[in-house]
C-alpha cells in the first residue's frame, strides 16, 4: 500500500466562467444519472461525470469525462439515446438559454475536448491508446502526489475499456503490465503515473 502525500494543488483547471449571478444548483450522488432537458445545460461546480450512449445490443459508448467548470447537456449533443452519469458526487448549476452566449469559453472548451479523447480512440496499438488515456485523466483530474501524478477519480477497468473500445480483461492485462514495469501504481482504486512530468508532457504532446 502507497502513502499520498499532496505536494501541490490539484491540477485539474476550471474554465472561467463569465456568467454573473447565483445560478440554482442541484446535488447528485455517485451514478446517479442527471436529467436531460432539451433547453438547459448544466455546469460542473464540484465532481465529475461521464456522457455516454449505447448500441443496439447494449453496449456502452462512452462520449466523455467532464469536470470542474465543464458545460454539459443535452443541446451539446445529437445522440440518442444519451445519459449523463455521475462518477462521483457532484454539484451542478443550472445555466439556461440566455445565458449561454456568456460562457461561450466553456462551450468551445467541451469541443475541444470531446475531439482530443475521440483521438485517443482510434490510437495503434491498444497499450498507446490507453497510455495517453491515462495521460489525458491525469493532465484533467490529477494532482501531484510524492509517487508521482495520482488521478482523482475512481474509474473502473470496465469504464476505460468502454472508453477504449476494447474489453476489460485488456485493459487489466495492460494496466498490469505497466505496473510490472512501474510506469504506474496503485492507491486503492486510484492510479498514479509514476512517469517523470516530462515523460507524461511528451506522451500527451502526441495528442495535439
Amino acid at each position: 500500500m502507497y502513502s499520498i502525500s499532496p505536494t501541490s494543488n490539484s491540477s485539474a483547471v476550471s474554465n472561467s466562467s463569465a456568467l454573473d449571478g447565483q445560478l440554482p444548483q442541484q446535488i447528485f450522488t455517485r451514478r446517479e444519472v442527471i436529467p436531460l432537458q432539451n433547453d438547459v445545460l448544466w455546469r460542473i461546480d464540484h465532481g465529475a461525470v461521464r456522457t455516454l450512449t449505447w448500441s443496439e445490443d447494449g453496449t456502452f459508448i462512452t462520449l466523455g469525462y467532464w469536470g470542474l467548470g465543464d458545460l454539459i447537456g443535452y443541446p451539446l449533443s445529437r445522440v440518442k439515446p444519451y445519459q449523463i452519469e455521475c462518477l462521483t458526487g457532484v454539484e451542478i448549476s443550472i445555466v439556461p438559454p440566455y445565458l449561454w452566449h456568456q460562457d461561450i469559453n466553456a462551450l468551445l472548451s467541451h469541443i475541444q475536448q470531446a475531439e482530443d479523447l475521440l483521438k485517443i480512440v482510434h490510437r495503434k496499438p491498444i497499450s498507446l491508446r490507453l497510455w495517453q488515456f491515462l495521460v489525458w485523466l491525469s493532465e484533467k483530474f490529477g494532482r501531484d502526489v510524492d509517487q508521482g501524478k495520482l488521478i482523482d477519480l475512481n474509474v473502473t477497468h470496465q469504464d476505460i475499456a468502454e472508453v477504449l473500445n476494447t474489453t476489460r480483461v485488456t485493459v487489466t492485462r495492460l494496466l498490469q503490465q505497466l505496473e510490472s514495469e512501474g510506469t504506474v501504481l496503485r492507491h486503492k482504486r486510484r492510479i498514479i503515473l509514476r512517469s517523470p512530468n516530462k515523460l507524461i508532457k511528451n506522451y500527451a504532446s502526441v495528442l495535439y
